[in-house]
C-alpha cells in the first residue's frame, strides 16, 4: 500500500507513523508538511515534502504527489493564530476540500479525515453518550467547532460528486500523549509562564458541567490504521472511558478544584485573550462544557477497535509533558522552553496572529 499522510508530523501523524512502522513496515510512505521532520523514528524511512496546504494553488502539486497512492490520511488544521479567522479557515475546512479534490483527480482510493468531538452539535445534558448519527452542527461560539462542523459539510459534498472515493471521518475526543506536552504547552500557556508553574497551581477553577472525551494518540492511531486496513468508510467515533471532569483535572494537577459557574470563566478567559495574556479565546472553553461524550460502538464493531489506555491516564501523561517541557524530533513536536517562547516573540510577532507557530 503508499499512503499519503498530509501534516504527518504533529501530534497524531506521529502516532500513526509509529504504529505503520510496527504493524505495516512494508507500505510505502510519502509525508507532507510545511517544515519536513529530521530523519529521526518514526520519520525515517517516510519520503517526506514541503507542502503548505493553505495555499489554494496547490492542488496541482497534491494531485501529483497523490497519483498512484491507495489511501490519503489529512491531518493538516490549526489551532493558532487565533485572531487570524481567514488563515485558519484556508487550512482548516478549505484545506479539506482542496485535499479531497486532488484525492479525487489523482485516482485514490481512500479519504481518511481527521475530523473532532467539536463537529457535533452539543450536547443535550453533560455527559450524554452520542453515536455518529448526531448532527455534526457544531457549536456557534467556538471557531473550531464551526470550522470542523464545515469541513463534514464538504465532504458531505465531495461524497455526492465523487462516488469513487471512500470516505472515511475519524472523530476523536481530545487526543493526548507525553511527547505532544510541548506543542499543547505552546498553543495553550502564555510564552511567559512556565509550564512547571502548573504543578504550583493551588486550586483549578472548574464548572460542575465539564466532562470531556479523551483519548490517547496511538488509540487513534490504531483505529486509522484499521480503517486504512478495511478501507472502511463513513465516520467512527473515537474515545477513552470514562469521561474527564474538571475534578480529574484538578486531581491530575494535585490541586484543589473550586466549582465556578461557566459563563464567568468565559468571560474571564475572553477578557485575557482579549487583553493578550494569553493565547486561547472563550469559544475554546464553551465548546469543553458543551461536548458531548462519545459512543464508539460502530468503531468496535466495524474495525475491533479498543482502546488501551483510559481516558485519565491519556490526560495525565499529556499533562506530564507539558510540565516537563516533553517534546518530539518534529517542529510541530518541539520542546517548549519560555526563552524560545520570548525570543519567538520579539522575531515572528505573537503566535496568535503568526501563521507559522
Amino acid at each position: 500500500m503508499r499512503i499519503i499522510l498530509v501534516g504527518g508530523s504533529g501530534n497524531i501523524g506521529t502516532a500513526v507513523l509509529r504504529k505503520l512502522g510496527a504493524d505495516h513496515p512494508d507500505w510505502s510512505l510519502v509525508g507532507l508538511s510545511r517544515r519536513k521532520p529530521a530523519p529521526a523514528p518514526p520519520y525515517d524511512g517516510v519520503s517526506w515534502h514541503g507542502v503548505d496546504v493553505s495555499d489554494p494553488a496547490v492542488t496541482t502539486k497534491l494531485v501529483e504527489l497523490f497519483a498512484g497512492a491507495d489511501a490519503v490520511v489529512n491531518f493538516a488544521w490549526g489551532f493558532q493564530p487565533t485572531r487570524n479567522a481567514l488563515y485558519l479557515h484556508r487550512v482548516g475546512p478549505g484545506a479539506v476540500r482542496t485535499i479531497a479534490d486532488a484525492a479525487d483527480l489523482a485516482g485514490v482510493g481512500q479519504l481518511v479525515q481527521l475530523s473532532s468531538v467539536g463537529a457535533y452539535r452539543e450536547a443535550d445534558r453533560p455527559g450524554q453518550h452520542v453515536d455518529e448519527s448526531w448532527p455534526t452542527s457544531g457549536m456557534p461560539t467556538s471557531l473550531y467547532s464551526r470550522h470542523k462542523a464545515e469541513a463534514e459539510r464538504v465532504l458531505d459534498e465531495f461524497e455526492q460528486q465523487s462516488g469513487r472515493v471512500v470516505v472515511t471521518r475519524i472523530r476523536p475526543g481530545l487526543v493526548m500523549q507525553r511527547a505532544a506536552g510541548g506543542s499543547l504547552a505552546r498553543y495553550g500557556l502564555p510564552g511567559y509562564l512556565p509550564a512547571v508553574a502548573l504543578r504550583l497551581l493551588p486550586v483549578v477553577p472548574v464548572g460542575r458541567r465539564l466532562i470531556i472525551p479523551v483519548v490517547h494518540a496511538d488509540d487513534v492511531a490504531g483505529a486509522i490504521v484499521a480503517a486504512l486496513e478495511r478501507r472502511a468508510g463513513g465516520a467512527f467515533n473515537v474515545a477513552a472511558e470514562p469521561g474527564v471532569t474538571g475534578t480529574d483535572i484538578a486531581a491530575i494537577l494535585r490541586a484543589w478544584s473550586v466549582p465556578v459557574p461557566p459563563p464567568v470563566l468565559s468571560a474571564l478567559v475572553q477578557l485575557t485573550w482579549q487583553l493578550r495574556l494569553q493565547r486561547i479565546d472563550a469559544g475554546w472553553l464553551d465548546m469543553a462544557f458543551s461536548v458531548p461524550l462519545l459512543d464508539c460502538s460502530r468503531a468496535r464493531r466495524e474495525l475491533d477497535w479498543r482502546p488501551t489506555i483510559d481516558a485519565r491516564a491519556a490526560l495525565a501523561q499529556a499533562i506530564s509533558g507539558i510540565v516537563d517541557g516533553v517534546g518530539g524530533q518534529s517542529p510541530v513536536l518541539r520542546r517548549r522552553t519560555v526563552r524560545a517562547q520570548l525570543t519567538d516573540l520579539l522575531r515572528n510577532g505573537p503566535i496568535t496572529t503568526r501563521e507559522m507557530p
